[in-house]
């Protein structure tokens, strides 16, 4: 973290340290070499594109104005918006080049760099938001679901920080469209800003009703909806030696859990080997608590939003209230605790899970903790 705090330009003159930048993360000399699209990236590759973008936001009055921590987190953002086109970038067979991608890859790639970094979870999280969402007001108007990717990103992070990364991402590039783009960028901004979500998180009559806006299409978001929930359920979300089990013994004594690693041993299944069977059985016993309208933890790494949403939404159509805990260590603190558990799981396994982490917002579910441990 100081490392980025050190490298953002600063008054009074400004300048991006380039070279002690790309000195300092593997990640930026990647990014070197990798080609784009002349159409709308003609000033060569990635690198050079990311540089100027820095360059641009360091230069936007929007920006110089913002207090010294804002402007740390903006200048991660567009620093490294790019940094899974290296893994993402495509030739085409009609010789276009493409990077499909490369903002959900990105927002993936962040939260695992910043996590080894030591970045506060919700500054960390904040930076991925952005990343994944950087192309958004480029085409805005055309997207359906504006409102509530507008929404998401004010609960997460803020869309006026969106629209400043956009502005610098299209002015660190040449491209024949950038006056059209602008007005668009723009046009994001103040519909964001009639949607009073511009600067400030979306505001939703209830937990309830922020939570099944997201659930529902064609939802109002200002409809108060009646809470019929009959029981919690806890879904925990962290990689394995994080302390969830810790975090529950302490928080949640007496409560029931469906606990993934004890059906493992109970059916004798290798964390690495076929996890079907392991997952049948949580969700026969979670519905089992759920037809009893009994309320219960669901204990697993549930590290991606896929995993959690198949436990979300079995808890949704039974009328149980959601919350996600999600508890994370940092990386060696996380890796000594797996190094002594009784059956410790692969690094390799930790490895793979970390590259699928995706942390929970509060989207999906009435309440999402953020637990940091070690």
């Amino acid at each position: 973290m100081r490392v980025l705090a050190e490298l953002c330009p600063a008054p009074p003159r400004w300048e991006v340290p380039w070279d002690r930048i790309r000195d300092a993360f593997g990640w930026v000399r990647d990014l070197a070499g990798v080609p784009q699209d002349a159409v709308h990236h003609a000033e060569g590759d990635v690198a050079v594109h990311t540089r100027m973008a820095c360059e641009a936001m360091a230069a936007l009055p929007q920006f110089r104005a913002r207090p010294h921590d804002e402007r740390v987190r903006l200048f991660t953002a567009v620093l490294m918006h790019d940094v899974a086109k290296p893994s993402c970038t495509r030739h085409e067979d009609d010789g276009r080049i493409t990077a499909r991608g490369h903002s959900r890859a990105g927002d993936l790639m962040v939260r695992r760099i910043l996590w080894e970094l030591g970045a506060p979870a919700a500054w960390r999280e904040h930076v991925a938001a952005l990343v994944r969402h950087h192309q958004v007001p480029f085409w805005a108007l055309e997207r359906p679901d504006l409102q509530r990717i507008a929404f998401r990103v004010s609960l997460v992070a803020r869309n006026d920080d969106l629209a400043l990364l956009a502005t610098a991402d299209l002015l660190g590039r040449v491209c024949g469209d950038a006056a059209q783009v602008l007005d668009s960028i723009a046009l994001f901004a103040e519909y964001c800003a009639e949607q009073e979500c511009l600067d400030r998180p979306r505001a939703f009559p209830s937990d309830h009703a922020r939570f099944w806006y997201f659930r529902k299409d064609g939802r109002d978001p200002s409809y108060a909806a009646y809470d019929d929930t009959r029981a919690t359920v806890t879904v925990m979300s962290g990689l394995p030696g994080a302390g969830k089990d810790t975090w529950l013994a302490a928080h949640r004594p007496g409560v029931p859990v469906v606990s993934l690693d004890a059906l493992r041993r109970a059916l004798g299944v290798d964390p690495g080997g076929d996890q079907r069977p392991v997952a049948a059985a949580a969700f026969e016993a979670a519905r089992g608590h759920l037809r009893a309208g009994r309320s219960f933890a669901w204990n697993a790494t549930n590290v991606s939003r896929q995993l959690r949403e198949q436990c979300v939404g079995l808890a949704a159509s039974y009328r149980a209230r959601v919350e996600v805990v999600a508890v994370e260590a940092p990386p060696k603190v996380l890796r000594a605790r797996n190094r002594a558990r009784r059956v410790p799981v692969p690094d390799a396994v930790i490895d793979r899970l970390a590259r699928r982490w995706e942390a929970p917002d509060p989207t999906e579910a009435h309440r999402v903790e953020w637990v940091a441990t070690g």
